[in-house]
């Protein structure tokens, strides 16, 4: 029996100013929790109809909303090393705006909350779609661009005069995102998971096909880099819809060594937000067993050989092979 996709995920909290007091906000075993609301099904239950709310509950009410949001994969981390920035200025202004439409003075990490990234913007370039440049002859070495712009990303919404409802869901993700790269990578694990073959969203997976595979591909990239140190420019992903992980092979262009897979979807949640795809110079393909702070797994030590199964444990923040 296949382990559910947060097996290979520890606890993670992230502190939230609620009114005038600090509270906490808890995620574990794929759901995230108002630690200091005794009653939080009520409240949320009591928020749908209406009645008063809070910054904890709507976080948490965001988060279910979010939690099969295609968008979530197309700005979120792309490696363990990444993570998105909201300086702590657009937090403010985002917050102030609030989840629901009405002002509200929660801050989601206080004013101090910046977390740094470097990666493309809301719709720049994927790893995926320098891949297409590249077969047709257009191939693009500039720089990756910059940090996501989120003040100009934020306001052209509201210029726009889209529905209120985008706009608001925008607000929604940079709340959801300011809480720190753990949530980031939980949050994009749910996404991938809701859009596998084991997902709610299974039987509309098809026509997510563009948006899962230029994740899928902008994920891989970086991992295959590290993996076997080529460019990542040169690994041309496509999503497996067969049983089993998948299959890598070692492939050349322009004299270029590159890297051709065909993996599941479930790979993001299982595998790449959990933060083992390449561990001791192996690219993990597939999760036997997970319990967390352990796990089994099948990995390959190069694109020519079959996978091996590996226990891994993680120590430290970091996945170490314990035994093969």
């Amino acid at each position: 029996m296949s382990p559910p996709w947060w097996a290979a995920f520890g606890p993670a909290e992230a502190p939230l100013s609620c009114g005038d007091a600090e509270h906490r906000l808890r995620w574990a075993d794929g759901k995230l929790h108002a630690l200091d609301h005794a009653d939080a099904e009520g409240e949320l239950v009591l928020a749908a109809l209406g009645g008063d709310t809070s910054p904890c509950l709507d976080v948490v009410r965001a988060w279910g909303r979010h939690s099969d949001d295609l968008t979530v994969l197309a700005v979120g981390p792309r490696s363990p090393t990444d993570a998105v920035t909201i300086p702590a200025e657009i937090l403010y202004e985002v917050t102030a705006l609030g989840m629901t439409g009405r002002p509200t003075s929660g801050v989601v990490g206080g004013t101090s909350a910046v977390i740094y990234a470097h990666r493309p913007g809301w719709t720049g370039t994927s790893y995926v779609g320098r891949r297409r440049m590249a077969s047709a002859g257009r191939r693009s070495r500039g720089p990756v661009p910059g940090p996501v712009a989120w003040p100009a990303a934020l306001r052209r919404a509201q210029m726009l005069g889209g529905a209120e409802g985008d706009f608001q869901a925008r607000c929604e993700l940079v709340r959801l995102l300011a809480l720190g790269a753990p949530f980031q990578f939980r949050l994009s694990a749910a996404v991938a998971h809701a859009w596998s073959a084991d997902g709610e969203h299974a039987s509309r997976a098809e026509q997510a096909r563009p948006t899962l595979t230029a994740a899928l591909a902008g994920r891989l990239a970086p991992a295959a880099a590290q993996w076997l140190g080529i460019d990542p420019n040169e690994v041309d992903a496509t999503i497996d819809e067969c049983a089993g992980w998948g299959e890598v092979t070692p492939m050349e262009s322009g004299g270029n060594p590159g890297l051709r897979a065909r993996l599941p979807v479930g790979w993001l949640a299982k595998v790449w937000a959990a933060g083992f795809a390449v561990v001791s110079s192996h690219l993990v393909v597939a999760v036997l067993h997970a319990d967390w702070p352990q796990a089994s797994v099948l990995a390959l030590r190069s694109p020519r050989q079959d996978p091996v199964q590996l226990h891994i444990r993680q120590d430290q923040g970091h996945w170490r092979v314990t035994s093969r």
